[in-house]
């Protein structure tokens, strides 16, 4: 080993090295070998490290509660050490230069600890620069602002769980300066953002503590931190690296026409006459359909995946009498066994199927059950994998099922401290997310799924979690928007957007207003999907919603060559208006419009009685997709107006709709 240092700056003029005491702070620079690429430290209340290129710096990060007097000290390998005797820092420069695909040069270093100690809990804060700098990605949230600075965080552990509505998220935030911050999934991350302790911050930090590992005595805390020209250009660069791309996409007619389910509207009350009368609706309606899901409550008992004779009693009569109708017939799934469900559970306990604690305890509890009443089965498990398959295979071949519709697998649903098979690398229940979701999605491109981290593979849709039939940030319209953008920046293109209007939770079903304006906003998602209708309002809502769910029709070709470009390429399918104007300062700011493409613009009403609103357009030409005016961005358009049958879009001059 050996010590470089390249240069020496002093925050106050007056002071000698002899003297630093007497500073302020001061600055030592370090060079990574043949580039310009430079770790900087600065010693002052707190260190802190700046990465540089050149005199530019780059991201400056403090170290909340590392202190050292040492120096950094040059690896064999080209990196640099920093310790405080107990503990070493690394940094390791991971590329500098440009980088194809993303029409950028790019500096990515790795800043990594092997021996995290127990009982320790190190914390690294990068400075949000609220008001200059906008941020995106981050975790899925029930209140889910956009952009993602607004979001508080106090020490939360990030993994997939029911609280928040985190059913997905990857350890990867975005900013509109053109940085990102990746962690690794084998950190036991836990995140701190805009606390009173970290105010302005984003801080990550790592420790061997529930819902982690709380056994492992030398954990890892590895992240990543890169920089290019845009926010466009990382996020380019981030797929290549980290998240990966689809390896195809989901079913065709999930796209073209809506999914009709039963949730939001019967709730638990499921029967073959109410699955009947509900297809019926929907034909005398005139309306088309991807398929009909038949969602709780249809089990002898939660797990068994056989149905309840007392609710349906001859279930391939009714999906051969709704195929004929034209419907495909899709199925709610969970992972759970309720301890009721005797013979099932049973076996699977014998079998060694359930995730037990390290007690021995299979006992959970999820939103249909009771403490301690239920057990969830574990897919880090081949044999379980196997065992789940051909009992949904037999729902297939003998009662019908087209497909599933995948429910829950979030980690908040394991017994606390739970034993899984876990790969050696692993020391999260991240493991269990995993394996349940590429599990289920083997059933093909009609599956959805809820939950997600590191899955970007599969091509399958990932449904939002559930919404309310709310207007604002209180997990309501407002928030589909969000959701669905954050949902691409982290690497699913393939949205489910869920139920039209939202779910109706605390006898609140939507009005009219709310449940055609959320129509309006999902038609250039990927998909639709209604439970509740729009002839339980009348006839006027039934001629809209018939409007734009043709008008979504119309454009499925256009979503599937997306769907194309997202399997080529991993670029989003609905992304942030700033996407095609990285460097616009107010499409950075943009939470209620968003893209289709590069080339559709939707401006949705969000706002309750509202009949008008603001519509910011960025560099282009755009036409008026209600008439053919068309305007030059970057500009706003003031006062649209905006009827209850109107969705304001526009499509950029020159596109041609397939």
């Amino acid at each position: 080993m050996r010590f470089i240092l390249l240069s020496l700056v002093v925050a106050s003029s007056c002071c000698l090295w002899d003297a630093v005491s007497s500073c302020t702070s001061i600055e030592q620079r370090y060079k990574f070998p043949n580039t310009n690429i430079y770790v900087r430290l600065r010693r002052g209340d707190k260190l802190q490290y700046e990465l540089m290129k050149g005199d530019k710096t780059l991201q400056t990060v403090t170290f909340d509660n590392f202190e050292t007097s040492a120096n950094l000290v040059a690896t064999d390998s080209g990196g640099y050490t920093l310790t405080d005797g107990t503990t070493t820092v690394q940094f390791t420069l991971v590329k500098n230069g440009v980088v194809s695909g993303t029409g950028s040069d790019i500096t990515h270093v790795q800043v990594s600890r092997d021996q995290v100690l127990k009982g320790t809990q190190p914390r690294d804060c990068f400075p949000l620069g609220t008001g200059s700098t906008h941020w995106f990605s981050g975790p899925e949230q029930k209140q889910h602002y956009w952009p993602v600075e607004r979001q508080v965080h106090s020490n939360y552990s990030y993994l997939p769980k029911e609280l928040d509505n985190f059913g997905v998220g990857e350890r990867y935030w975005l900013n509109s300066a053109g940085a990102f911050l990746y962690v690794e999934s084998n950190t036991p991350l836990f995140l701190d953002q805009n606390t009173a302790a970290y105010p302005g911050q984003l801080c990550l930090s790592a420790t061997s503590e529930l819902p982690y590992d709380p056994r492992v005595t030398a954990g890892k805390f590895v992240y990543h931190v890169a920089v290019a020209k845009d926010a466009k250009a990382a996020h380019k660069y981030a797929v290549k690296t980290f998240l990966g791309q689809p390896t195809g996409f989901p079913d065709e007619r999930m796209v073209r026409h809506p999914v009709w389910s039963t949730w939001a509207l019967y709730k638990a009350e499921v029967s073959d006459d109410v699955v009947r009368d509900f297809a019926k609706q929907i034909l005398d309606n005139g309306f088309n359909n991807s398929q009909l899901e038949i969602d709780d409550d249809w089990e002898d008992c939660y797990g068994a995946l056989t149905f309840r004779k007392n609710k349906f009693p001859d279930s391939k009569t009714l999906t051969d009498d709704l195929k004929a109708l034209g419907f495909r017939v899709t199925l709610w799934i969970h992972p759970f066994i309720n301890n009721n469900c005797t013979a099932i559970y049973d076996e699977a306990k014998s079998l060694g199927y359930l995730v037990l604690d390290h007690e021995g305890s299979s006992d959970t509890q999820w939103w249909n059950s009771k403490p301690k009443d239920a057990a969830i089965l574990d897919f880090t498990k081949t044999e379980v994998q196997e065992w789940f398959a051909k009992r949904l295979k037999r729902l297939q071949d003998e009662d019908g099922i087209d497909s599933f519709k995948f429910d829950a697998g979030e980690t908040s649903w394991l017994p606390s401290d739970p034993v899984l098979q876990a790969s050696s690398s692993m020391v999260t229940p991240l493991q269990a997310v995993g394996d349940y979701v590429r599990t289920v999605a083997a059933f093909g491109d009609m599956v959805e799924v809820r939950s997600a981290q590191n899955t970007q593979e599969l091509p399958i849709f990932v449904r939002i979690v559930d919404k309310d039939s709310e207007w604002g940030w209180n997990n309501g319209l407002l928030t589909l928007i969000s959701s669905m953008l954050q949902m691409n920046l982290n690497g699913y293109p393939f949205v489910l957007p869920d139920m039209i209007g939202g779910n109706g939770y605390y006898e609140k079903p939507p009005t009219k207003e709310l449940f055609l304006r959320w129509l309006q906003a999902n038609v250039f998602m990927p998909a639709l999907q209604f439970s509740f209708v729009p002839w339980n309002f009348d006839a006027e809502a039934i001629t809209i919603s018939k409007n734009f769910t043709d008008l979504h029709a119309n454009y499925t070709p256009y979503i599937m060559k997306l769907f194309q470009r997202a399997v080529d390429s991993g670029e989003p399918v609905n992304a942030p208006l700033w996407w095609i104007s990285p460097t616009d300062e107010v499409a950075q700011s943009i939470y209620d419009e968003f893209l289709l493409g590069d080339d559709i613009i939707a401006a949705p009403i969000v706002v309750e009685g509202a009949t008008k609103r603001d519509i910011y357009l960025p560099e282009g030409e755009w036409k008026d997709g209600n008439s053919d005016q068309v305007y030059s961005g970057p500009t706003w358009v003031m006062d649209y107006p905006a009827a209850l049958d109107t969705l304001p879009y526009f499509v950029r001059v020159g596109f041609q709709l397939e």
